[in-house]
């Protein structure tokens, strides 16, 4: 249980920085391809959240993190379609 939730706080971390990453992006490549990390991390995030569901931790807190991920998560895959179309 605590490598999962290791695993939970280092992609959670790690979307929150490659965010911050994107909006310096150089170019809009360089924006695309960010973001493109971000949306990975962030279905991790999302992945480590279910997968502690599954494993019987069944929590207010836990489907409170879970949809606010699944809400990250469409707007970056959103974010993202959008960025590509408009290239």
């Amino acid at each position: 249980m605590h490598v999962i939730k290791n695993q939970l706080i280092k992609s959670a971390t790690s979307t929150a920085a490659n965010y911050r990453a994107t909006c310096r992006a150089k170019s809009k490549a360089d924006f695309i391809s960010k973001l493109g990390i971000v949306h990975e991390e962030a279905d991790e995030t999302l992945f480590w959240l279910e997968l502690l569901k599954e494993l019987d931790h069944k929590s207010a807190e836990l489907d409170s993190l879970t949809k606010e991920s699944e809400e990250i998560l469409r707007i970056v895959a959103k974010s993202l379609a959008t960025s590509r179309a408009n290239k």
